[in-house]
């Protein structure tokens, strides 16, 4: 009876490691595509910035087209 017992415990703690090996890949694997996201969306942001700053000014003495 005994081995049987400790044996299931080793079954389950076996699991167990299995379980917390996969969601630590996961938590990994989603770390790193939160890194590339954050990269990418500050080049964006800077990409956007460049882009805004080429942009002329409006004048504010301009008539709309239709006058």
């Amino acid at each position: 009876m005994e081995d049987k017992r400790l044996t299931d415990l080793e079954l389950k703690f076996m699991e167990q490691d299995q379980a917390i090996a996969e969601l630590s890949d996961i938590v990994n694997r989603q770390w790193q595509e939160i890194e590339q996201l954050k990269r990418k969306l500050s080049h964006t942001h800077e990409r956007i910035i460049s882009l805004e700053d080429a942009v002329p000014a409006p004048s504010t003495n301009e008539k709309p087209p239709h006058y």
